[in-house]
């Protein structure tokens, strides 16, 4: 069985914020999520997640999966390091099982790195395989010492290595892959006595070594997957890392992304071939757009439906579904629960809520649209209103199919305009306007002539 146990106990202080470091977000995802992802993808049957002082909060972002949580002890009269995190799980580890441990805060790592390991480790037959990599400018990391034959015989923290044991490049990416007999034989022999009082999880390495165990390193070449998380800036690099990655992922996949440096896009998205999206575009949550749209502008898409062919130009969307055809914008918001179907045209500075509109009908400007159910072929003047709250309820409007609802009119809810009913400019209805009917409802106009003369407001 492959295990894989998942570090996640750091108090991420440099970090300086309420929020556990583990569940701070890359491209909409937590940091510990992109890991079990990995994790589960490379196959891992059992994983194993050691939290800390924050654990309730991880536990419950995660609260469903297929995880088991081990609460490490912290705070004064315990002690630290990722060996101490390691012996947590040690109850869950069979002594037949590969064991692999991760870092909860290396968002970067893959399932395929995850997977070369395993394989790496096995077809050597190795009873311990460090994940290593080459940097030029190693400060902060451990060194990997090797020995005869090119295999491990140690790694050193850099603050108690020597001046030879620094100018090593080779480093230790804090992924290991152990037999799960042998990572828990050894984690029992592993001691504090160092710089930081700590149980390093690297001298089960050299306890391993010590007792005749073959120890080997696994080199990979793209050094970012092993970038780890421990303040806002190094949470920035990942940013940029994932980024890029989901954008080439979509691009590869037939979309047009005009300017990928400039088009923020988070994981979970969906986009169909030769949809085109232009600079300052971002894509968030579970949102699923089809093929043949254009976006563009300073446009946001939240958790929504966009369906073929639809265009959206600087504009928000959030929690709606939009119809094949569709037009939104510029500078037009959907709030949440709007469906809006085929070939509708919501144009500048309409907003619509919780409401459903049928194909064909357009609000080209200027609009309210609240709480209102609205037919095919409907036509909504400029700067009309549904009124739909009393400053204590919510009520719904009806529009039936190919009404008219004139410039500056208010429909007070609820209310009813029924299918071909009309509502002259300028009306406040209040009253259900029946089918073929028109509304007028507006006080006469009156011209009093030389008004402004008897007023004096000439001189």
């Amino acid at each position: 069985m492959n295990v894989s146990i998942i570090l996640a106990a750091g108090e991420g202080t440099r970090m300086k914020s309420k929020k556990t470091k583990v569940l701070h977000e890359v491209c909409g995802k937590p940091l510990l999520d992109y890991v079990i992802r990995a994790s589960k993808g490379a196959k891992v049957e059992k994983n194993i997640v050691i939290v800390g002082r924050d654990g309730e909060q991880v536990k419950g972002h995660f609260k469903g999966e297929n995880l088991e949580f081990k609460t490490q002890p912290m705070g004064e009269g315990h002690p630290y390091g990722t060996g101490f995190a390691a012996m947590q799980a040690v109850p869950y580890i069979e002594d037949s099982s590969t064991v692999i441990i991760l870092s909860g805060d290396t968002p970067l790592i893959t399932e395929d790195t995850i997977e070369k390991m395993f394989n790496y480790h096995r077809e050597n037959n190795f009873d311990g395989t460090v994940l290593t990599t080459i940097l030029e400018e190693p400060t902060g990391y451990g060194r990997i010492i090797r020995g005869e034959g090119g295999h491990v015989s140690k790694i050193v923290e850099e603050r108690d290595a020597n001046p030879e044991e620094k100018a090593i490049k080779e480093i230790n990416s804090g992924i290991f892959c152990f037999r799960g007999k042998l990572l828990k034989y050894a984690l029992s022999k592993i001691d504090n006595e160092n710089a930081q009082n700590e149980y390093y999880l690297t001298d089960v390495i050299e306890v391993l070594k010590n007792e005749g165990y073959k120890i080997g390193a696994h080199i990979i070449v793209d050094s970012n997957e092993i970038h780890g998380v421990n303040s806002r800036r190094q949470l920035a690099f990942c940013e940029e890392i994932m980024r890029r990655r989901i954008n080439k992922r979509h691009m590869d996949d037939g979309v047009t992304i005009v300017n990928p440096d400039n088009t923020y896009i988070e994981d979970g998205v969906s986009i169909g071939r030769d949809t085109i999206i232009y600079p300052g575009v971002s894509i968030k949550g579970d949102t699923k757009i089809g093929e043949d749209c254009v976006i563009s502008g300073d446009t946001t898409i939240i958790d929504s439906i966009i369906q073929p062919r639809v265009t959206i130009r600087s504009s928000l969307v959030e929690g709606s579904i939009v119809g094949q055809g569709t037009t939104i914008g510029p500078y037009a918001h959907l709030r949440p629960n709007s469906k809006i179907g085929e070939n509708v045209s919501i144009g500048n500075f309409v907003e619509v809520k919780n409401s459903n509109i049928k194909d064909n009908t357009k609000a080209n400007h200027l609009a309210y649209i609240g709480d209102a159910d609205i037919g095919h072929n409907v036509n909504i003047g400029c700067a009309v209103v549904f009124v739909n709250y009393n400053g204590k309820e919510k009520f719904r409007t009806t529009v039936g199919d190919n009404a008219f609802v004139g410039s500056n009119s208010n429909l007070v809810a609820p209310v009813e305009v029924k299918s071909w009913g009309y509502v002259a400019a300028g009306s406040t209805i209040t009253k259900e306007v029946k089918e073929g009917e028109l509304s007028i409802a507006r006080a006469r106009q009156v011209n009093i002539p030389n008004w402004v003369e008897r007023k004096g407001l000439k001189k």
